[in-house]
């Protein structure tokens, strides 16, 4: 991808979220910021995932998934998930979650609001899946403002490739 092209794609902004599933006992969370409304009545969601990516297959399997919005105070959230550290398949060992009340994926407690929701569809476009959910039950847990993809110092454009942004450009 040329730098222009990049730059164009990283001026998308986008909401900051930490997608997780659940598949016999092993918990996994992924950094996702490629979500979006696509419905509102009835309410529906999608969320893309790269056909690699580990969390593909189960949500795949299971057609359920987590998705944990992060707020400003669970900037660590971001920090962690984005990281070499949670590239692994049980990855919630270190981050404090409950399983949702009817899909059992788990939902973190330093995200600011927790869905649970049930694959409605899905569509392999390039080299990722678009998973089109309904939500299944909500959880607020704080008034905080969403993390979005302009307070990050890079942006994720898809499988190893990340913009750097010159902060003097952007600001």
């Amino acid at each position: 991808m040329d730098n222009n092209l990049a730059r164009a794609m990283a001026g998308f902004t986008t909401g900051i979220y930490v997608l997780t599933t659940q598949e016999n006992g092993r918990c996994h969370g992924m950094s996702s910021s490629w979500v979006a409304q696509v419905s509102g009545e009835p309410v529906m969601f999608t969320a893309a995932v790269d056909t690699a990516h580990f969390s593909n297959g189960v949500i795949v399997r299971t057609g359920a998934f987590g998705l944990n919005v992060v707020g400003h105070r669970g900037r660590e959230l971001e920090d962690y998930f984005y990281s070499p550290r949670a590239r692994r398949n049980n990855n919630l060992d270190r981050i404090e979650f409950e399983s949702s009340p009817t899909l059992a994926v788990p939902w973190l407690k330093l995200a600011m609001i927790a869905l649970e929701a049930r694959v409605i569809d899905s569509r392999v476009v390039g080299d990722h899946t678009i998973f089109v959910a309904s939500p299944v039950n909500v959880r607020v847990s704080a008034n905080d403002r969403p993390l979005t993809s302009l307070d990050l110092d890079y942006v994720y454009l898809g499988g190893r490739q990340v913009f750097a942004r010159d902060r003097s450009g952007w600001d």
